[in-house]
């Protein structure tokens, strides 16, 4: 496998377990203005995609001005009280000897305390960057079909990650190959491991 010259790491369902808390969170704070959206609904159709992205399906049906607040500090709640960071990362990111960031369409503040909670914060010396810093963008290892597609489509190497807590009940292999992952892994410990 050659060396890579950077790595990019997402941060939500990459870096850390977060993408049943933050659907779970949308759900709930959905259900508070008269909308249906379950769990399962809300990972097919927001995974890995930004805030934008829900106030954009949901356009023309009544969303107050207040919901993007209310949506953040729901999620800031459930970060608090549940967010760990995804098995077996640390060891990945203490080993790595190439430069590393995050890329992610969460927002800054939300970034930062994904990784401040869970520990992760020192392994990026600051290398963070949000949907909020660039015109377009989304990160090359990733655990989303949109993030996929999006690395692919800027020429990266792009590997999928579905040892996440929202791909328990779904085909993560599936799905991120058929959106064009060049690698598909379930687990951290097999970060370097050579596909045979």
């Amino acid at each position: 496998m050659p060396k890579p010259d950077l790595i990019i790491f997402d941060c939500d369902g990459v870096l850390v377990d977060s993408e049943v808390l933050s659907c779970r969170c949308l759900s709930e704070v959905l259900a508070g203005y008269g909308l249906t959206l379950g769990l399962d609904q809300a990972l097919d159709l927001f995974l890995g995609r930004s805030t934008a992205a829900v106030l954009e399906y949901y356009e023309g049906q009544l969303i107050p001005e207040k919901f993007s607040a209310e949506l953040t500090a729901r999620v800031r709640e459930a970060f608090l009280a549940a967010l760990c960071p995804i098995e077996g990362v640390s060891s990945v990111l203490a080993g790595l000897r190439i430069p590393h960031c995050v890329a992610s369409s969460s927002d800054f503040d939300r970034v930062s305390l994904s990784l401040s909670l869970t520990g992760l914060a020192p392994y990026f010396d600051g290398q963070l960057f949000t949907s909020q810093m660039v015109e377009r963008g989304k990160p090359a290892i990733e655990d989303s079909m949109s993030g996929v597609t999006a690395g692919k489509a800027a020429g990266m190497t792009v590997w999928g990650f579905v040892g996440g807590t929202h791909y328990r009940s779904r085909d993560g292999k599936a799905i991120l190959s058929d959106a064009g992952a060049d690698r598909v892994f379930e687990r951290m410990a097999d970060f370097w491991r050579v596909d045979r």
